[in-house]
Parts: structure tokens; sequence; C-alpha cells
């Protein structure tokens, strides 16, 4: 009995291996794209990681006129929550954006902290050091996302 149980057992593995390994090869998936809806949640959720980049030539003028503090504020401030929106903005991303994604908001970040300790340490051009290559990384970071398609107009009038 015990031999036939494991002869069944070895039976069924392998009849299941067939099954899967030659299964329906008919169905393929389709490369992945944003639907408009999806570009439109991406979108919302970016609209503060857009916002943030904006307020980077503050920050330039700020270095420049080598106001410390101010520049600290403003990375502490209003770029400090960034990091949050980017996970979720780069979470909703097709998978092969995601890893890069995830890159650059890393890179980013990086770039801020080094930033922020040159801003501590009152060292001008290495706050500009790090102030250009955060533009950089957030800049290919936003170049990422993808844009919504110009809606047709279907009046044929």
């Amino acid at each position: 009995m015990m031999k036939l149980r494991s002869v069944l057992s070895l039976l069924l593995a392998l009849v299941a291996t067939v099954v899967v390994g030659c299964g329906d090869g008919a169905q393929s998936t389709s490369p992945a794209t944003y639907t408009p809806e999806k570009i439109e949640q991406i979108q919302d959720a970016v609209t503060p990681v857009k916002q943030a980049r904006k307020r980077l030539p503050e920050l330039e003028s700020l270095l420049e006129q080598r106001r410390w503090s101010d520049a600290d504020s403003l990375i502490h401030g209003p770029l400090g929550g960034i990091r949050q929106e980017m996970s979720y903005v780069t979470r909703n991303l097709l998978p092969q954006d995601q890893e890069q994604a995830r890159e650059l908001s890393k890179a980013l970040f990086n770039d801020l902290e080094k930033l922020d300790a040159a801003i501590d340490d009152e060292s001008y051009s290495r706050a500009l050091q790090n102030y250009d290559r955060a533009i950089r990384d957030f800049d290919n970071y936003l170049s990422l996302i993808p844009e919504p398609q110009p809606r047709e107009n279907n009046n044929n009038t």
C-alpha cells in the first residue's frame, strides 16, 4: 500500500508539472502601458513634487545670497515632505520605470542631504555643487512621469 501511495504521489506531481509547463500558450500578456485613468492618478500625485521642483530656484537664490538659515528652512520645510510624495508616485509607475525612479529619488535625497550639510557648514561651493546635482536628479525623475495625452476633438463639423 505504501509503494502504491508513493507511485501515485509521484505520478500526480509529474502530471501537475506537465499541465503547468504546457499551459495554453495562446495567452500572452500585452506590454504594460499607462491607461488614461492611471496617468491622471499619477499626475494628481506628482503635483506636490512638481511644486517642490519649482521652489528650487528660490533655494539657489538663497545660496547665492548666503542666507544659510533661510536655505535650511526651505530644505526642511517645503522640500521636506517630498520623499513620501515621490515614493507614492514611484509605486504607481509601470514596473519597468519603478527601479529607475527609485534610484533617482534616492540620488536626489542624497544630494539634498549633502546640500543640507554644506549649508550647515556654510560652504558655498559644496552647496552649489550639490544643488546642481539635485536639480539634475530631480529633472531626470520627473522625465519618467507619463504626461497626459491630448484629448482628440471628435467634432466633425
